[in-house]
C-alpha cells in the first residue's frame, strides 16, 4: 500500500513521463552527396508531385517545356528546402511564444536538533510559485511570432519566384548557345565548301591565292567561334542543371522542348502606374518586409509591457514540530532601478532598422522597374531593327536564288 508521501512524490514526478527524448540525427556527407547525385527525372516522388499539378497528367512528358521544368525546380531546388525549413522553425517559435510559465515547487526539509519532549523534530517546508503574466505579454509574444512566421512564409514565395526566374534565364541562355553552336557548325560546313570551290578555281587559274588564303582564314575564325560556342553551351548546360537542382548527367537524359511560345507582352500595361504600384506594394518580398516590420512593432509593444512586473502567488505549507502551518504569499519585482529602458531602446532601434531596410527594398524595386522599362524599350527597338535587317537579307537571298536559277550567278 502506498503511503501518502509516496503518492505525493509520484504526483510530482508524473509530468516528467510526458517529456520528449533526444533523438540523434547526425549528418552523413557521403550519403547526402550520393542522394544529391541520384536526383533525376525518373524519381517516383517527382512523378507524383508533377502529376498532382493541373494539366500535367502525362508521364513522362514528350518534351520537357518551361512549365514542367519549373515544377522540377520547385521539387528539387535546395533554396526552397531552406525556405521551407525556415518557415517550419518560425512555426515552432509560435508554439514557444504561446507557452505558459510553469509553476515552481520548492521543498525545504528541516529538523530541530532539540525539540521539546514528545514533539516531532521535523519541520519540513513546501511552497508553490504560481507565476501570472501581466499586461498581455503572452498575447504580444504570439503576435510577434505570428508576424515573423508570416514573413518567412512569404519568403518561400520569393524564393520560388527567384527559382522560376533563374530557370527561365538559364533555359533561354541554353537555347541561345545551342542555336548559336548549330548555326556555327552549319557556317563552318559552308565555309569549307567555299574553300574547296576556291581551291578548285585556283587550280584552274580562275582565282588568286589571296582569295583562297582569305577564305581559309575565315574558316579558321569560324572554327574558333565554334569552339567558343561549345564551351559556352557546356557552361549553359551546367547553369541549367543548377537552376533545376539536378546534375548535368540527369539533364542529358531528357528531351527539352525546342522552343517556347512567345510571351504576349502588353507594353502599356507593363509600363503603367498600376503595374508600378502593384510591384511596390504586393510583391512577396515587399509583403514579407511589411510582416517583419509588424513583428518589430509587436516586439516593441512586448518590451514596453515588460515594464510591468509579473505577479507570483506563493502558497506554502510547513509541518512545524507537530503543528500544521499554511501560508499564502504574493511577490513581484519592484521596478525601481530598472524599468526595462535598455530592451525598449533596442526594440525601437530595431524597428527603425527594419523600416530603413523596407525603404531600401522599395528603392531597389523602383530601380529594377526603371531599369527593366528602359531595357524593354531598347530591346523592342533593337528587335524591330533586327526584323527589318532579316527581311532585307531574305530579299537578297531570294534575288540571288533567282539569279542562280536563271544562270546569272554561280554557286559561290
Amino acid at each position: 500500500m502506498l503511503r501518502p508521501l509516496n503518492i505525493r512524490l509520484l504526483l510530482c514526478l508524473l509530468p516528467l513521463a510526458g517529456c520528449q527524448r533526444f533523438e540523434s540525427r547526425p549528418l552523413d556527407p557521403v550519403k547526402s552527396a550520393a542522394r544529391l547525385e541520384k536526383r533525376g527525372f525518373e524519381d517516383p516522388g517527382l512523378r507524383e508531385f508533377i502529376q498532382e499539378q493541373p494539366g500535367h497528367s502525362e508521364w513522362p512528358p514528350t518534351n520537357w517545356d518551361f512549365a514542367s521544368l519549373t515544377l522540377v525546380a520547385f521539387y528539387y531546388h535546395p533554396s526552397l528546402d531552406v525556405s521551407r525549413a525556415q518557415w517550419a522553425t518560425a512555426r515552432a517559435a509560435e508554439k514557444t511564444a504561446a507557452g505558459r510559465k510553469n509553476p515552481v515547487l520548492t521543498l525545504v526539509p528541516g529538523m530541530s536538533v532539540n525539540p521539546p519532549q514528545g514533539l516531532s523534530p521535523w519541520i519540513p517546508l513546501g511552497s508553490v510559485d504560481l507565476p501570472i503574466e501581466t499586461a498581455g505579454k503572452r498575447k504580444k509574444r504570439q503576435e510577434q511570432a505570428g508576424y515573423l512566421s508570416e514573413s518567412t512564409r512569404l519568403n518561400i514565395q520569393t524564393a520560388a519566384w527567384q527559382v522560376r526566374s533563374n530557370l527561365r534565364s538559364a533555359l533561354l541562355e541554353w537555347r541561345f548557345q545551342q542555336q548559336r553552336l548549330e548555326l556555327l557548325d552549319r557556317q563552318l560546313a559552308l565555309q569549307g565548301q567555299i574553300v574547296q570551290l576556291l581551291e578548285q578555281r585556283l587550280a584552274a587559274g580562275a582565282a588568286s591565292p589571296f582569295e583562297v588564303t582569305t577564305a581559309r582564314a575565315a574558316r579558321l575564325r569560324i572554327e574558333a567561334d565554334a569552339a567558343d560556342a561549345r564551351q559556352r553551351f557546356a557552361a549553359a548546360q551546367v547553369l541549367l542543371a543548377d537552376s533545376l537542382g539536378v546534375t548535368t548527367l540527369a539533364l542529358s537524359s531528357i528531351e527539352i522542348a525546342a522552343s517556347e511560345p512567345a510571351m504576349a507582352l502588353n507594353s502599356e500595361k507593363l509600363m503603367s502606374s498600376q503595374a508600378r504600384e502593384l510591384a511596390l506594394q504586393a510583391r512577396s518580398d515587399i509583403r514579407a518586409a511589411l510582416a517583419e516590420y509588424a513583428a518589430s512593432e509587436a516586439a516593441l509593444r512586448l518590451e514596453i509591457a515588460r515594464q510591468y512586473p509579473d505577479l507570483h502567488f506563493n502558497p506554502g505549507y510547513q509541518f512545524d514540530e507537530g503543528e500544521h502551518k499554511w501560508t499564502l504569499g504574493l511577490s513581484l519585482e519592484l521596478p525601481m532601478l530598472n524599468r526595462n529602458e535598455g530592451p525598449i531602446a533596442e526594440a525601437e532601434a530595431r524597428r527603425r532598422e527594419v523600416a530603413a531596410r523596407f525603404e531600401a527594398l522599395q528603392a531597389k524595386v523602383i530601380t529594377e522597374i526603371d531599369s527593366a522599362a528602359k531595357s524593354f524599350r531598347a530591346l523592342s527597338e533593337q528587335s524591330k531593327r533586327n526584323q527589318t535587317l532579316l527581311e532585307l537579307q531574305r530579299r537578297q537571298e531570294a534575288a540571288l536564288q533567282t539569279a542562280l536559277t536563271a544562270g546569272g550567278a554561280d554557286r559561290l
